[in-house]
């Protein structure tokens, strides 16, 4: 009994010391990331982005982003378009678990017609700069530079919006999703 209870504490041990080695290296937040970027491409979850189509919010195009180069952008410079906004920041592990696919939409994507504003909510956007630049990302990344519209405040991240050409939103999906999918494009 006494040799079970000691193969128990070392076994319980050995996963201590590697879940702590990965949160003190800060590893944590890739591992998780991982792990939820292959539920993701199992099909398991898929963006449902269903509103209800009787009473679609209107944006209010009057509200400034910054750039990674910090300049100052009006998101009216997108009214006209489709525009796919992905609310993030580099510390969930959720939002980097999408981000391939959004890549991958991104590089898909008729730039003319579709704007893609990823809004990042990192309050240091240093942080979400030199993530985006890791990771080898090219799609547009913003971040606040004053009040975002209440439409926009999310009840948790990554939340994601699509816009109509008329400022409408079309769909909304909150938590993560692939959106490298067939039936999203569609």
């Amino acid at each position: 009994m006494k040799d079970r209870i000691i193969r128990e504490l070392k076994s319980w041990g050995v996963i201590a010391i590697v879940f702590l080695t990965l949160y003190l290296t800060g590893l944590h937040t890739e591992v998780a990331a991982f792990a939820q970027r292959v539920i993701l491409y199992t099909g398991l979850m898929s963006p449902n982005m269903e509103l209800d189509k009787a009473k679609p919010d209107q944006i209010d195009y009057d509200f400034d982003l910054r750039d990674t180069e910090g300049n100052v952008v009006n998101f009216s410079v997108f009214r006209d378009k489709v525009v796919f906004v992905n609310i993030w920041a580099s510390w969930c592990a959720p939002c980097r678990a999408e981000m391939p696919s959004i890549q991958n939409l991104y590089d898909k994507a008729n730039k003319k017609d579709i704007a893609f504003v990823m809004l990042s909510t990192d309050r240091d956007p240093e942080k979400a700069r030199k993530f985006i630049q890791r990771k080898g990302f090219t799609f547009p990344v913003y971040t606040p530079a004053g009040n975002m519209p209440q439409v926009f405040r999310a009840p948790s991240i990554p939340t994601t919006f699509v816009l109509s050409e008329d400022g409408r939103i079309i769909s909304k999906k909150v938590g993560m999703a692939n959106y490298d999918r067939k039936s999203f494009l569609n």
